[in-house]
This record gives structure tokens, C-alpha cells and sequence, in this order.
């Protein structure tokens, strides 16, 4: 496996978006693409309205010139060029219509849904035709099931769904998504070098490298954020890295930040519908933690030490299989 590739990929990608940042943030401010801050939220969040937001395209620009520089074009590379992009794309869509539109919502939970679901199935489309393996390994043992058939692509599409969602509900705090998915990407990164995956980890790199760069300028207090383009579009890459990987149920452990994120909000809802109390100040589960006292940046380190840590513990599980 060519690691130099991989770190030069990171290198070049982070380059990219830190030159690309500064000659995006003034032009979105420009436009006035600046953010809008709910405010059933915390109020300590209202000091950021207006800053810019979209910033996402940066990180999609320096991520794609890099990869496609960089990685080999068979099919792994379509795969995640589909999945990070389309993805991105309905992300993009659903903040272009929030600010522009001024809808706070943006697409409609129906219009999000279908745009996540066209590019999941193109994506199981394409893996079908490359005859994609359709066993799963379970992290920490010798043992995996085939789900042959039609039952592991429904598997997939929900997957990609649930991962990029995840990955959307943790960008909430200035450099906390940038942050955790750079730890996540790096160990998707050697996991992908330990299986000799070397698209999968180009892929990798040039999105650390992309999310690095971004965070310069995303880190406290922010100057820019990212929006739905780039957290869905972060999302797509991780959740089609793990099934290129073969890593289905390692993301549980690698992504295991992300997982937390996602639970949070569900037992919420579940909880609030069912009992009519609720589990958590707020959810996601970091605004839980902002209300019970904590400041921003020490939510934010907090779960970037969390994130290291089932990064590590993922890393481990895979080299010891």
C-alpha cells in the first residue's frame, strides 16, 4: 500500500481548501448566505447568525480535485465519488432553498429523503454490477454472514441513510463535525491500507485533508460553516469507505461519535411521543451538554477525545482479524 500517496493526498487536499476558504467566506458573505440560528436553541448560539454558511462547497471542491488527482478510476472510485457528491449535492440543495427561499427548513423531509435515496440506490447499482461481496464481518471475530440475494442491498441503502444523517445531527458547534470526522476518516484510512484498499484510502485522505483545511477556518469561533453540503456530503464519503472496506459494522466502533448523535435524537423524539418527557436538556446530545454547563469548546474537545479513542479501539479490532 502506497502510504505517501495517501499523505500526499491529504497534503494537497488540505492546501486546497485552506487557499479556497478565504476566497469563498467574502463571496458568501457577499451573497448574504448566512446562517440561520433556531431559536429553540441554545441562546447562546443567537451571537452567530449571519455568519457564513454553504461553506461545504469548499470542502466538496478541495475533496474531488484531490481524489480524482490521486485515486484509481475502478469502480470503489465511482462509488465514493457518487455517494460523497450526490449526497452533497441534496445537502447543498437543501441550504440553497433555507437561505435563499428563507424556508428554515429547507427541502421537505419527503424531498430530502428521495434525494438520499436516489444516490444510495445508484450506488447499490453500481456495486451490484462490480459483484460487490455481499458478507458481512463482524468486528472483533473470525465470523461473517452472506446475506446474499436482494438482502444486503436494502441493508445498504438504510446504512447510508442512517450514516449520513448521523454525521448530520453532530455538526452543531463550531469545529465538533470537522473535528470528528477527520479522527473517523484517519482510521477508515488504515483500516483501508490494512486491506490493501488503496481508492478507499485515497478517498480518505482527500477528505481529511479537505475537513483539516475547513476547520482553519471552522474552529472556534467559526468563520464559516459548512451546512448540509458538506455534512451530508462527509457522510456519503464515510458510509461508502466502510462498505468499499468491507467495514459495515466496524463504523458502529469507528463511527461510534456519530452513533451517539443518532441515538440521542431518537430516544428524544421516542421518549417525548410515548411519555411526554424528555431524556436530554436538548438533542443532539452535545447541545445537552452546553445546557448542563459546559462551554463550546469543551464539548468540542471532549468528543474529538472520545472519537480518537473508538478510533483507536476500531483500528484494533480490525488489525487483530
Amino acid at each position: 500500500m502506497d502510504f505517501s500517496l495517501v499523505l500526499l493526498t491529504i497534503g494537497v487536499s488540505f492546501i486546497l481548501a485552506v487557499i479556497a476558504a478565504p476566497l469563498c467566506i467574502p463571496l458568501l458573505r457577499r451573497l448574504k448566505f448566512g446562517q440561520q440560528i433556531r431559536t429553540e436553541g441554545p441562546q447562546s448560539h443567537l451571537k452567530k447568525a449571519g455568519t457564513p454558511t454553504m461553506g461545504g462547497i469548499i470542502i466538496m471542491l478541495a475533496f474531488t480535485l484531490a481524489f480524482v488527482k490521486f485515486s484509481v478510476k475502478n469502480t470503489d472510485f465511482y462509488v465514493m465519488l457518487v455517494a460523497t457528491l450526490g449526497f452533497g449535492l441534496v445537502g447543498f440543495l437543501d441550504d440553497y432553498i433555507k437561505i435563499v427561499f428563507k424556508r428554515s427548513l429547507g427541502l421537505t423531509a419527503k424531498q430530502k429523503l428521495f434525494g438520499q435515496l436516489l444516490f444510495a440506490v445508484i450506488v447499490c447499482i453500481l456495486l451490484i454490477n462490480a459483484g460487490h461481496s455481499t458478507a458481512i464481518s463482524i468486528p472483533g471475530t473470525a465470523y461473517s454472514f452472506d446475506w446474499s440475494g436482494w438482502f444486503y442491498y436494502p441493508f445498504i441503502i438504510i446504512m447510508m441513510l442512517a450514516i449520513t444523517n448521523a454525521v448530520n445531527f453532530t455538526d452543531g458547534l463550531d469545529g465538533l463535525l470537522s473535528g470528528v470526522s477527520a479522527i473517523a476518516l484517519g482510521a477508515f484510512a488504515v483500516v483501508a491500507m490494512q486491506g490493501t484498499s488503496l481508492s478507499a484510502a485515497v478517498c480518505a485522505g482527500a477528505m481529511i485533508g479537505a475537513v483539516l483545511g475547513f476547520l482553519v477556518f471552522n474552529a472556534y469561533p467559526a468563520r464559516v460553516f459548512m451546512g448540509d453540503a458538506g455534512s451530508l456530503g462527509i457522510g456519503g464519503a464515510i458510509s461508502a469507505i466502510a462498505i468499499v472496506t468491507k467495514s459495515e459494522l466496524l463504523f458502529l466502533i469507528i463511527g461510534g461519535i456519530f452513533v451517539i448523535e443518532l441515538l440521542s435524537v431518537v430516544l428524544q423524539v421516542a421518549s417525548f411521543k410515548t411519555r411526554g418527557k424528555r431524556i436530554f436538556k436538548m438533542s443532539p446530545i452535545h447541545h445537552h451538554f452546553e445546557l448542563s454547563g459546559w462551554s463550546e469548546w469543551r464539548v468540542v474537545v471532549t468528543f474529538w477525545i472520545v472519537g480518537l479513542i473508538l478510533a483507536g479501539f476500531g483500528i484494533y479490532i480490525n488489525k487483530g482479524l
